[in-house]
């Protein structure tokens, strides 16, 4: 069965940003989900991903729970993440649920 970007978005929901206790698709934080077949029958999954602030002290965190949850689904390969801050991250990236979860309204 293939890898697709809404089974490696489902996938992030389990990484929770530590100091919003949200989880990071809702949050808005990744950008671009990109599945490439490779040489050995398995999928490279390249992401990039923002924070919510450049000097967010979770960021090494995220990366490696983001890798972690990916590196877990069948079928994948080499995982690559990509930290970007252009666009810069904003409040207008982040779902209703997680806006209902910060009171942000």
């Amino acid at each position: 069965m293939p890898i697709t970007e809404d089974h490696v978005r489902e996938q992030l929901k389990l990484v929770i940003d530590p100091e919003l206790f949200v989880n990071i698709v809702d949050l808005g934080l990744i950008y671009v989900v990109d599945i490439q077949p490779n040489e050995e029958g398995k999928e490279n999954v390249n992401v990039e991903m923002t924070l919510t602030s450049p000097m967010c002290p979770a960021g090494p965190q995220l990366v490696a729970n983001s890798r972690q949850v990916i590196e877990a689904i069948e079928g994948v390969g080499a995982v690559d993440i990509k930290v970007v801050m252009d666009p810069p991250w904003t409040q207008d990236r982040m779902t209703e649920d997680a806006r209902d979860q910060l009171g942000i309204f």
